[in-house]
C-alpha cells in the first residue's frame, strides 16, 4: 500500500512539504513539481480560494485582535477552550 501523508485533521503534518501546484487539464489534475517525497506517497490537493475578502479596515481589525489575545497568552490570562466553547454554545 502506497504511504499517505496525514490529514491536517489526523494531527501534525510534515512541516518540510510546501503547497503543490496543479492544473486541470482535460477533467484531469496534472501536477508537475518537484518533490523529495517518497515514490508511490499519496498527496491530498484542496482548492486554494487565494486569499480572503476582507477590507483594509477588516484586515487592521483582524490583526489587531489578533495582536491583543497573543499579549494576553503571553500575560497568562488563557481559558481552556471547553470553557469558551460552552458559553458559546449556551448564546446560541
Amino acid at each position: 500500500m502506497p504511504e499517505r501523508l496525514p490529514l491536517a485533521s489526523e494531527g501534525p503534518t510534515v512541516a518540510a512539504v510546501s503547497p503543490f501546484r496543479a492544473r486541470v487539464e482535460n477533467g484531469r489534475l496534472i501536477l508537475d513539481e518537484p518533490t523529495a517525497l517518497p515514490e508511490g506517497t499519496v498527496v491530498d490537493l484542496v482548492a486554494d480560494d487565494e486569499g480572503d475578502c476582507l477590507t483594509e479596515d477588516e484586515r487592521r481589525f483582524l490583526h489587531e485582535a489578533l495582536e491583543a489575545s497573543w499579549k494576553s497568552a503571553e500575560a497568562g490570562r488563557l481559558r481552556p477552550v471547553s470553557e469558551i466553547l460552552g458559553e458559546l454554545r449556551h448564546r446560541r
